[in-house]
């Protein structure tokens, strides 16, 4: 489903890493629609989630500044958070997304005119519209909530309680129209799967025809990815069901590669700053994917 010869861009994740992406898929995509976990429990999304009874905000919101007008003075409030008082370590745009949830009376809808005030260059979704816990078995047992799994080793498997939750049915459409999906980069286990785990978006991600891309992360993340090297990233994804064509690293922190069947693309995704993903670097190798 390409839009005016460019392609329809899906990116899957959290917040942190799928910003980026979504930074880099705006300068090529078409169609771009960011599927975002909404399962954090920590910090100003998980104080909202308990106060206000909504899913996490905060990757959400920080996907749809990835897609804003950089230039306008609402693009910056959202990001803006205050450090005393009643709302110390709340974000302004997870305020305004509570209120937009709140009086459309529907999570999609109320990211969606979010989108619409900041004039956003593409659609910011949640992976799914329940209140969700991370849980994850491990080789010290059950772990429940995104923050306990985030300092956890050796993780198996993870899934969302309820295990029923399912994505809103634009993410199952705009997956199965999609030229390409890119997954990751960003935390495996608490921002990558935790939105790919949930129930019907790895089995769509299956049956679309469309490229599949993982971007692996520049480095391990201490205790979550303690030790992995690409391979390890890419076997984890596969236990979870999450079918990948190919894999785009940058081994510049020292990332190994380790044994893999899976094509992997070893190419400098990054700019002066070696610690994060360039937008303009990853969007240079994920557009070459498809050419």
């Amino acid at each position: 489903m390409s839009h005016g010869g460019r392609p329809s861009v899906v990116a899957i994740g959290g917040g942190h890493g799928t910003a980026v992406t979504l930074k880099a898929a705006r300068r090529y995509a078409g169609v771009l629609t960011g599927v975002v976990s909404v399962a954090d429990d920590g910090g100003s999304s998980g104080r909202l989630r308990e106060l206000l009874n909504v899913v996490a905000l905060g990757d959400l919101r920080k996907c749809l500044v990835a897609l804003a007008d950089e230039d306008s003075a609402l693009t910056h409030a959202f990001e803006r958070r205050y450090d005393e008082g009643e709302l110390a370590g709340h974000a302004l745009g997870n305020l305004i997304l509570a209120g937009l949830i709140d009086a459309t009376g529907d999570l999609v809808l109320g990211v969606a005119e979010a989108a619409q005030l900041l004039g956003a260059s593409g659609d910011v979704l949640p992976a799914t519209s329940e209140r969700v816990v991370l849980k994850a078995e491990a080789g010290e047992g059950t772990v429940s909530g995104q923050v306990a799994v985030k300092g956890t080793r050796d993780i198996q498997q993870v899934s969302l309680v309820p295990g029923d939750a399912l994505p809103p049915p634009l993410v199952v459409e705009r997956i199965a129209g999609a030229d390409q999906i890119v997954i990751g980069p960003g935390s495996l286990f608490t921002s990558v799967l935790a939105a790919a785990a949930v129930g019907g978006i790895a089995d769509a991600v299956a049956s679309s025809k469309a490229q599949v891309v993982y971007v692996c992360n520049l480095r391990p993340e201490v205790s979550e990815t303690e030790g992995f090297d690409v391979a390890d990233h890419v076997a984890a994804l596969t236990r979870h069901n999450v079918a990948v064509d190919l894999v785009l690293c940058d081994s510049i922190r020292g990332m190994s590669i380790g044994r893999t069947d899976i094509p992997v693309h070893d190419v400098p995704l990054t700019g002066e700053n070696t610690l994060v993903h360039s937008p303009a670097k990853l969007a240079q190798a994920l557009s070459g994917l498809l050419a």
